[in-house]
């Protein structure tokens, strides 16, 4: 039997037996994203709806900034949270380098770009299509942008969803603050390089596609929550 075959084998064995190692890691990875996602949304969705009406000197390029921010490499993200929390950085204090705690907020810097700049371009295609409505009902421009966001919830669970699956298959950043340390911070993609290098194959290969599962549902319920909205959307002008 070829070493891809056996460890074939052995990973859907751990899988399908529920290795405890293999379900303390998953479990680990889920809180941690879904924590950084509800964090992210936080500040994403307001930031966002707010930049979709706001006008102000300068919009333009924070615009421009929060598109750029999209890119932001997450080992970049990882080193900025890093000196903040190190012992001798300004949050330092806090003592939550290499906790888990130290990973939700490097994650929910990175995905907070993501679902403002999502959530521009939701309000913005919003407001084209309702916003003098909105306006003859003495909304203002935030709060027509938030009722927006309400009537868009479709669009918006679809938003988050991508921010989760961005969080969850993020390595770096979470490998800086979190160091990777068995049964603390240890998740799916700092284990995957760790067992790897290790030359545990059967592990990572068994993290590995339960990573692919959690992506690969997350894109079903994407792809079925986007048909669903637009069927709502022609519904609501029918109606």
């Amino acid at each position: 039997m070829t070493t891809l075959a056996l460890s074939l084998s052995t990973a859907v064995d751990l899988i399908v037996r529920g290795d405890p190692a293999v379900r303390q890691i998953v479990v680990l990875s889920l809180q941690v994203s879904g924590a950084a996602c509800a964090i992210g949304a936080a500040f994403g969705l307001l930031l966002g709806a707010w930049m979709a009406v706001a006008r102000f000197p300068g919009h333009a390029l924070a615009v421009w900034l929060l598109n750029t921010l999209l890119a932001l490499p997450s080992v970049v993200v990882g080193l900025l949270v890093y000196l903040l929390l190190s012992r001798s950085g300004p949050l330092g204090s806090l003592g939550i380098l290499f906790t888990p705690s130290a990973m939700v907020v490097a994650q929910s810097i990175l995905v907070v770009p993501l679902i403002a700049a999502l959530t521009r371009r939701l309000v913005i295609d919003g407001m084209a299509e309702g916003g003098d409505q909105l306006r003859s009902m003495g909304a203002g421009p935030l709060m027509g942008a938030l009722l927006v966001l309400l009537h868009e919830r479709l669009s918006v669970l679809t938003v988050l969803l991508t921010a989760f699956g961005r969080a969850v298959a993020e390595v770096g950043a979470v490998m800086i603050v979190g160091g990777n340390i068995d049964g603390v911070t240890r998740v799916m993609t700092t284990a995957i390089a760790l067992e790897t290098s290790k030359g545990d194959l059967p592990l990572a290969l068994a993290l590995g596609l339960l990573l692919l599962g959690v992506v690969g549902v997350i894109n079903g319920v994407v792809g079925w929550l986007q048909p669903q909205g637009l069927r709502a959307a022609g519904e609501g002008a029918v109606g």
